[in-house]
């Protein structure tokens, strides 16, 4: 018995010894950013931030003041929804080839807008109405701070640089909407 013992212990020890197979190297990360930038914002930002903003704060109109907050479960599912997805589009405008030069300047909007769509998160599960409406606030603070210097700025720049932009004539009335040759005219 002894002898099998030692054969056994033996041959562990061989297995282990015996060089194992590497694993395959892991596949590098590959970004696809051929989405440009109006589409990325019309398709994927805009939509979760209206979804957000929607659901807080109050609407005043003639009829009287309601309050947009949700009122159900699926409702302050919707708004967290709404939030990660902001949290993650502020990660996906940092990806290499998206990015915005200064690029300094547009990480940190993104990692703002990642953060504070992370307190909105929060604030809507903990249905805290108010605090869904200051980080909805905060939210679009820092939209409108990229904007003002990503999109509006360098329009400015531009229009300084070339002019206002040409005026283009409005487009032909619809055949149907065209005077009828021989209509009596007012």
């Amino acid at each position: 018995m002894k002898p099998m013992i030692a054969l056994a212990a033996c041959a562990a020890l061989l297995a282990a010894c015996t060089p194992q197979k590497t694993a395959a190297p892991a596949a590098a990360a590959k970004f696809n950013t051929d989405l440009s930038m109006t589409e990325f914002m019309d398709h994927v930002i805009d939509p979760a931030a209206f979804a957000y903003w929607h659901g807080s704060g109050t609407e005043i109109t003639k009829a009287g003041e309601r309050d947009l907050s949700p009122t159900t479960e699926a409702g302050w599912v919707s708004l967290e929804n709404a939030a990660a997805v902001l949290i993650e589009a502020g990660n996906a405008l940092q990806v290499p080839g998206r990015a915005r030069a200064p690029e300094a300047d547009w990480n940190r909007y993104a990692q703002d807008l990642s953060a504070r769509a992370a307190a909105g998160k929060d604030a809507a599960e903990k249905k805290d109405k108010q605090a869904v409406f200051e980080d909805g606030a905060k939210i679009y603070e820092v939209c409108t701070a990229c904007h003002k210097q990503y999109v509006i700025g360098p329009m400015l720049e531009d229009q300084a640089r070339t002019g206002p932009p040409p005026s283009r004539p409005l487009p032909p009335w619809p055949a149907d909407l065209q005077p009828r040759s021989g209509a009596a005219k007012p």
